[in-house]
């Protein structure tokens, strides 16, 4: 009587292998019969690259952290006026007014070629880099240096890549004074804006003062006036006051149209207080006398000697007026300035990296290990495949057709 179970080894045995396993064991076998020549490659590999990597000098990165000014308080303002919708509401109406994120600018700017010049020639970058024009220094300082503004955080990560840990720490801090150096002569935020606006204006009102203020002098030389009536003069007085108040509420209202709506309740309020100025100076002057007007008492009131003098004074008057409202407007756009953060404060100082940040030797040679084993298993396969054509008559044929091509 027959085994039936000799019968079902009998029937496996004749079965196929599967292609897989098929192919896992002839991979298995190449690797067996090339183990020596795969051995040695895969090693001499690794060791090449290994010595390579123990020649290539050690790099060391310093990195420093700044804080970027906040958003503006107008801005803020005007998003809160859109409702009580939540975060998402006034982030798409901002995006959609046109406001950008001052971090984004104080992040781009640290690219500016002000900036990196100004590094560059500090620390004396062309020399130390091997490079003979600035564009060339600029392109591989950038490819040494990488500024990053977090995404969650907000914050602004300035990184310098050197050989020499402590002059990649001072560069990443140079770095960072340089930029703050620029910012401080730009005007990126609305109070920064408003302070340059009113410094401008300041200046101008400063040399229209002591032109005045000298015009005044030779007409009290010439006319040899030193005194006038004291009501006159009050009167002189109160309408020039009343005009530079005039001036400067226009000056600022023309300001706060830059950044601001006509809808704007401060506007609104600014707008209201001038045309309270404009009536009480229509009171004293006259009903048909506006702000920019040569105003001036009738001439029966004051001796005709005394008439320039008035107007010289008045003109004094004026301008001293306008130079105290814009300065003290100058020292508001300041403080708000101040209170926005537009100063960069840096939150970690960059120090002397004690640990090195190129090359990673030990990953280098693991690295250098697979590939090195994948590169001997394929040049044995290839070799395998010519040996198993070689044996074919129509493909040694063709093999040596193609070495007649190359030969």
């Amino acid at each position: 009587m027959i085994d039936t179970e000799t019968i079902a080894q009998a029937e496996d045995s004749s079965l196929p292998a599967s292609p897989r396993e098929f192919a896992t064991l002839d991979f298995l076998i190449l690797v067996g019969r090339h183990k020596r020549f795969i051995l040695c490659f895969t090693l001499g590999a690794a060791v090449l690259v290994a010595i390579i990597s123990w020649l290539i000098p050690n790099k060391y990165t310093a990195k420093t952290t700044v804080l970027p000014p906040a958003q503006s308080s107008m801005s803020s303002n005007l998003l809160n006026q859109l409702g009580g919708a939540g975060g998402a509401l006034a982030y798409l109406a901002g995006g959609s007014l046109g406001m950008k994120n001052s971090a984004d600018m104080y992040a781009a700017l640290f690219h500016s070629r002000t900036v990196e010049d100004a590094v560059i020639e500090r620390f004396g970058l062309m020399a130390r880099y091997r490079k003979k024009t600035m564009w060339d220094t600029r392109r591989s300082f950038e490819r040494r240096s990488t500024v990053v503004l977090g995404v969650k955080d907000g914050l602004i990560r300035v990184t310098v890549e050197d050989r020499d840990p402590k002059l990649a720490a001072a560069i990443a801090n140079g770095y960072v004074e340089e930029f703050r150096k620029l910012s401080a002569n730009l005007a990126i935020t609305e109070a920064s804006q408003r302070r340059l606006f009113f410094q401008q204006q300041l200046l101008e009102a400063r040399e229209k003062l002591t032109a005045a203020e000298e015009a005044m002098k030779s007409t009290q030389r010439s006319t040899g006036v030193l005194q006038i009536d004291s009501q006159a003069k009050s009167l002189i007085e109160t309408a020039a006051i009343l005009r530079g108040q005039v001036v400067a509420k226009e000056v600022q209202i023309q300001s706060m149209r830059s950044f601001a709506t006509e809808d704007n309740p401060e506007l609104v309020m600014a707008k209201q207080q001038l045309a309270a100025l404009q009536a009480q100076l229509g009171k004293i002057a006259g009903a048909g006398q506006e702000s920019g007007s040569d105003f001036i008492v009738p001439k029966g009131r004051i001796p005709e000697a005394g008439m320039e003098y008035l107007r010289k004074l008045r003109d004094v008057k004026y301008y001293e007026t306008i130079y105290e409202l814009i300065a003290k407007q100058f020292e508001m756009a300041k403080l708000d300035e101040a209170r926005q953060g537009a100063v960069i404060q840096v939150a970690d100082v960059a120090v002397p990296p004690d640990k090195k940040s190129w090359p990673p030797r030990l990953i280098l040679s693991i690295l250098a290990l697979v590939l090195g084993f994948m590169a001997a298993c394929g040049w044995c396969v290839f070799l395998e495949r010519i040996e198993r054509m070689e044996q074919d008559p129509a493909a040694r044929q063709r093999l040596d057709e193609l070495r007649k091509l190359f030969r």
